[in-house]
């Protein structure tokens, strides 16, 4: 291996159309046809969608009315939050497999730094194609996309070149001429904004924005964000990863297609989030020091309040009372609710020491009954059991016989 080859030392890893490719690999009958994650309403908003979607112009975060015009023939799921956290656990313990130096950015993708996993495995390139067959065989068939490069951001945009299933390398010493004919919004910090006043001033590639120099770039868009691309436009990145990041909270969230008003429509919901946040906490083996409340009303009004849990928690009736509690303090001046979320955040390590109170044996006993629903439902399949004030909500969206606990 040559010391060249040794600067190939980060992959960006990339799933490929992640929640709409679990989807599918749950339901095979829905491989090939125009799939969208989201909800179908004029609130909805597509969370993700298929390659076969994309095709009529679907994509993320766009609203589902649109989406519905574009696409009148896609078949249309909800998001699953656990599911998809589920295999991206697998997903992440594959890429320990290969390094300990893993910076997740997302559910679904990650920066790799593999310097010191190049002797082991054959080099950079051997490594991405041994992670993408592991990644395969390990979650049943889901594709993952790679970029390799010498740093952070040309892996990044290598990555996203070749989807689905894509295998991109930037060669040590190339970035500058790889990204000269990329178009600027592929330019970390560009957004609209700015690649409107980029394209006034005649710079359409980042070839453009390179040439034209730090000074110029320093002039019109201020000396910070100007050194910032002029550096980036030639491949330049001196960021190291962040391995030590972890999830800074858990979460979930709803736009609901009509305002909720009444109040048992918005405890029913509060119940089902923080099962669903409780959940998710205890498979990543933390509890929650902070929960948090958000509150958009139906003009749009977006209200957060938070609390701590003394002690930390993992335990959904908990989770609740403290929602409930936080919810209680939001003054909707009289308006409905159009989006509810909570959140775990402030995590500690479930084996962490916790100072328990004097009357916590509740809660404990709370935490005993949760932990045996989701040995169930480990065994059974997701939904096999839950708690039987849960199973009632009209807002309940899966079907099917289930068991019930208290």
């Amino acid at each position: 291996m040559t010391d060249r080859q040794r600067e190939l030392s980060v992959l960006h890893a990339d799933m490929d159309a992640f929640f709409a490719a679990v989807e599918v690999l749950d339901d095979p009958s829905l491989r090939g046809l125009p799939l969208i994650v989201g909800h179908p309403s004029p609130r909805g908003v597509v969370s993700t969608s298929s390659y076969e979607a994309r095709s009529f112009g679907v994509h993320s975060a766009m609203p589902s009315v649109v989406a519905m015009r574009r696409c009148p023939q896609a078949i249309w799921r909800p998001p699953r939050q656990q599911r998809y956290g589920e295999v991206s656990r697998q997903v992440r313990e594959v890429f320990h497999r290969f390094t300990p130096e893993v910076e997740p950015i997302s559910v679904d993708e990650a920066f790799l730094g593999i310097g010191g996993s190049l002797q082991l495995f054959g080099g950079a390139v051997a490594i991405a194609r041994a992670l993408k067959k592991e990644v395969m065989t390990t979650t049943g068939g889901l594709t993952i996309s790679v970029g390799v490069a010498e740093n952070k951001f040309l892996a990044k945009v290598a990555s996203d070149l070749d989807k689905p299933d894509g295998l991109t390398v930037v060669p040590p010493g190339e970035g500058e001429s790889f990204l000269a004919p990329l178009p600027i919004r592929r330019l970390w910090g560009v957004g609209p904004r700015t690649a409107d006043l980029l394209t006034s001033l005649g710079l359409t590639t980042i070839g453009d924005v390179a040439r034209v120099g730090e000074d110029f770039l320093g002039r019109r868009l201020g000396s910070k964000l100007g050194q910032h691309l002029s550096f980036l436009s030639r491949g330049i990145d001196g960021r190291q990863l962040n391995t030590d990041r972890e999830a800074r909270s858990i979460s979930t969230e709803r736009t609901f297609t009509h305002d909720l008003k009444k109040r048992d429509q918005i405890l029913d919901y509060l119940r089902r989030a923080s099962e669903e946040v409780a959940s998710s906490l205890r498979k990543e083996k933390v509890r929650a020091r902070t929960v948090r409340l958000k509150v958009r009303s139906g003009s749009f009004r977006t209200l957060t309040r938070s609390v701590t849990s003394d002690p930390p928690t993992d335990v959904a009736t908990e989770i609740f009372r403290l929602a409930r509690s936080l919810f209680d303090r939001v003054d909707l001046a009289g308006e409905g609710v159009r989006l509810l979320g909570i959140a775990g955040a402030g995590l500690l390590g479930g084996d962490a020491p916790i100072q328990e109170g004097l009357f916590d044996e509740g809660i404990e006993r709370g935490r005993s009954v949760e932990k045996l629903i989701d040995s169930v439902n480990l065994m059974g399949g997701e939904g096999s059991i839950g708690r039987a004030r849960i199973l009632r909500s009209e807002e309940q969206d899966r079907s099917g016989p289930r068991l019930s606990a208290p």
